[in-house]
C-alpha cells in the first residue's frame, strides 16, 4: 500500500534523478571540454605551484598560466593553419600520382618478381594512404567551418583549467569527503590513481608530442617536403606504442635517398637514431620508470578504443580508464581475503 511518506519518498527521488539528468543533458555538449581543461591544469599544476611561489596570489598565478597556454596554442595554430591546409592538399596529391608499386620495386627487387604479390601490396599502399591523408583533410576542413563552436568549447576548457589550477586542491578534498573508502585505502588509490595519471599523460602524451616535434624539427632543417603535415603524423605515432616516429621519418629517409638527396638522407638518418630516438630510449623510460608502469597492450587497445568513442581524445582517456579499471580490480584482489575496500570499516562509521 503507498502511504503518504512512501509517495513523497518517490516524488523526492523522481525530482533528484531528474535534476541529474538535466544536468548530465546540460554537460553533455561540453564535456570534452571540460575534461581537456582538467587534464590541462592536472599537467600544468606544477607550474602554477611554481608562479604562486613568485606571485603570492593564486588568481594572478592561475591567470598568467591562462594567458601563457593561450598564446602556446593559438599563436601557432594561427600562423600553422593555412599553411597546413595548403601542404596536407598538396601532399594527398602527390600520393595519388605517386607509383608505389615502382618504389617497391626499387627498395625490395625480390618482391617486385612477382607481379601478384607487388601488385597487391601497391595497391594497398595506394589505398590506404591517401585515406589517411583524407580523414586528416577533412578534420581540417571540419575545425574551419565549426570555428564559432570551437572557440567557445575553448573558453569552456580555459575557463575549467583556470579554476582547476586555482581550486584543483580543494577540488581533490571535496571528492575526498565523498569517498566511501577507507583511510589507508583512499591515500593508496590516489597514490596509484596519480601514477597512472602521470604515466599515461606524461610517459605517452608529453612525451609523444616532444618526440613529434622534434622530428619535425629535424624535417624543416632539412628541408623535406610538407614538413608540417609530417611533424603532426609523427607526433600521431610518437604517442602510440610499437610505433613511434620511426614510421613517419624513416619512409621519409628512404625518399631523400631515392630522389637523390644522399646527404640529407643520412642527416636524417643519424638524427633519427642518435636525437629522436634518445626520447623512446631515455627519457620516456625515465619517466614512466618512476610511476605505474601500464602493459602496452592496454595502453594500445585503450587508445584504439578511446579514439573510436572520445575521438582525438580518447588517445588519453582509453588507456587512463583502462588503467583506472584495473587499478581497482588490483585492489579489489588485494583486500578480498579481509575488508572490502568499497566501504569503510563498521567502526569508522560508528
Amino acid at each position: 500500500m503507498i502511504t503518504g511518506k512512501n509517495f513523497k519518498d518517490v516524488i523526492v527521488i523522481v525530482l533528484i534523478v531528474g535534476i541529474f539528468i538535466l544536468a548530465a543533458m546540460v554537460l553533455k555538449p561540453v564535456i570534452f571540454p571540460i575534461i581537456w581543461g582538467a587534464l590541462l591544469a592536472y599537467i600544468f599544476y606544477p607550474v602554477y605551484k611554481w608562479t604562486l611561489k613568485i606571485v603570492k596570489s593564486e588568481n594572478i598565478s592561475a591567470f598568467l598560466i591562462c594567458i601563457i597556454l593561450l598564446l602556446i596554442i593559438l599563436i601557432p595554430t594561427i600562423f600553422v593553419i593555412s599553411s597546413l591546409v595548403n601542404q596536407a592538399i598538396n601532399f594527398y596529391l602527390l600520393l595519388q600520382k605517386t607509383d608505389f608499386a615502382k618504389i617497391v620495386g626499387e627498395i625490395l627487387p625480390s618482391l617486385s618478381t612477382s607481379s601478384t604479390l607487388s601488385s597487391t601490396f601497391s595497391g594497398s599502399l595506394n589505398t590506404f594512404i591517401p585515406t589517411i591523408i583524407s580523414y586528416f583533410i577533412g578534420k581540417v576542413s571540419s575545425f574551419v567551418l565549426n570555428l564559432p563552436v570551437i572557440l567557445l568549447k575553448i573558453f569552456v576548457a580555459i575557463f575549467v583549467f583556470f579554476f582547476g589550477l586555482r581550486d584543483g586542491k580543494k577540488g581533490i578534498e571535496y571528492i575526498k569527503s565523498l569517498s566511501i573508502l577507507s583511510k589507508e585505502n583512499q591515500d593508496k588509490f590516489l597514490k596509484q590513481f596519480k601514477d597512472i595519471t602521470n604515466s599515461v599523460l606524461l610517459g605517452h602524451g608529453v612525451v609523444g608530442v616532444l618526440q613529434g616535434l622534434l622530428a619535425g624539427i629535424g624535417y624543416f632543417v632539412l628541408g623535406v617536403p610538407y614538413a608540417l603535415v609530417l611533424t603532426l603524423l609523427s607526433i600521431f605515432g610518437s604517442m602510440i606504442p610499437l610505433l613511434g616516429t620511426w614510421i613517419v621519418w624513416v619512409p621519409v629517409d628512404i625518399y631523400l635517398f631515392i630522389t637523390g638527396r644522399t646527404g640529407a638522407g643520412l642527416a636524417l638518418l643519424i638524427y633519427g637514431f642518435l636525437v629522436v630516438s634518445i626520447i623512446d630510449n631515455i627519457l620516456r623510460p625515465l619517466i614512466v620508470s618512476k610511476r605505474a608502469r601500464i602493459n602496452s597492450a592496454i595502453v594500445v587497445i585503450g587508445m584504439i578504443g578511446g579514439i573510436f568513442v572520445f575521438g582525438i581524445l580518447g588517445l588519453l582517456l582509453g588507456p587512463l580508464i583502462l588503467g583506472y579499471v584495473i587499478l581497482v580490480i588490483e585492489l579489489y584482489r588485494e583486500k578480498k581475503a579481509g575488508e572490502s575496500i568499497l566501504f569503510k570499516k563498521v567502526e569508522e562509521k560508528t
